[in-house]
């Protein structure tokens, strides 16, 4: 209901700001038209209409604006506070539960790893939301040191695997023919952020069928792309540069299952940018997969 008022507010201030600028510009050509003559006096009220009208279209595109920023602002409020209460929920349970009776000694044992993967995930929630605030910290410095790329990919590969509990086979690695050119210079934490983000962005967008090929390539002599494809639902191509920015969701029956707080992709164009590089999707459309580059300069060693 929210959302469906604030989009007719949004069209609300469209026209109203369409037209109040259409009247300016009929007002103000028909006083030209009326005065002509009068050197001065029309070109005055040239400067002053054009001045209205240039007033208007900002106004208007100032209130759209602030309309889509209260929007994703509300949608990470409400992804956060999901994020944040399930575990809570869940862990809160299980402790009433041993509280209130006698558990089985396995039971107990099973209880107690379900309430460290609840703690993992809020601290993972917690983490995303600082990494987030630290990203758009545009002044931080980055001290660069030489970083092997495959070898940071492929640690990330490993830990998203054991997290959520995939084989081997689910997450393929492409290695580079030369590896001694998949070397480049950064942040090794910031980088490593960046790599495990993509790789948790493609799991959670897979679908039931976890099927994801990594791959490593140099578009250029200077410059190194990691290249993330899942075979999942995929992202329509008037979302594909949206779906970077911050607390951005793509609007998708199909995803209302996904859980997130749409910040995920924003902290990895941030290190991206950070580095010299820059991260871009690709995909076809619904059903068809997702391709994510993250493209870095190589180390000029």
């Amino acid at each position: 209901m929210r959302i469906t008022s604030r989009r007719k507010a949004t069209i609300s201030f469209l026209i109203l700001g369409v037209g109040l600028a259409g009247v300016a510009v009929a007002v103000g050509m028909g006083w030209i038209i009326l005065n002509w003559r009068e050197g001065i006096k029309v070109f005055l009220g040239v400067v002053f209409f054009s001045a209205i009208t240039a007033g208007l279209v900002l106004n208007t595109i100032f209130l759209l604006r602030e309309i889509r920023r209260n929007e994703q602002h509300d949608s990470f409020i409400n992804a956060v506070t999901h994020e944040l209460k399930t575990p809570i929920a869940s862990i809160r349970l299980y402790l009433q539960t041993l509280q209130r009776r006698e558990v089985a000694e396995d039971e107990r044992g099973e209880f107690y790893r379900l309430m460290l993967e609840d703690t993992d995930r809020l601290l993972g929630t917690v983490e995303q939301v600082l990494k987030a605030g630290v990203a758009g910290h545009r002044r931080r410095t980055v001290e660069p040191v030489e970083v092997d790329l495959e070898g940071l990919v492929r640690d990330c590969m490993e830990l998203a695997c054991n997290g959520r509990d995939l084989p081997p086979e689910a997450v393929k690695f492409d290695a580079p023919v030369d590896r001694s050119r998949a070397v480049v210079n950064g942040d090794p934490e910031e980088l490593r952020t960046a790599v495990a983000n993509v790789l948790d962005n493609a799991i959670k967008y897979s679908g039931e069928r976890v099927d994801i090929s990594v791959r490593i390539e140099s578009p250029d002599e200077k410059h190194v792309a990691l290249k993330v494809r899942d075979r999942g639902v995929g992202i329509p191509p008037s979302e594909l540069k949206r779906v970077f920015r911050r607390f951005y969701r793509v609007p998708h029956r199909s995803l209302a299952h996904v859980k997130g707080t749409g910040l995920g992709l924003f902290i990895v164009r941030a290190i991206a940018k950070k580095h010299g590089g820059r991260v871009f999707a690709q995909s076809q459309g619904d059903g068809t997969g997702t391709t994510v580059v993250l493209e870095l300069p190589r180390s000029s060693r």
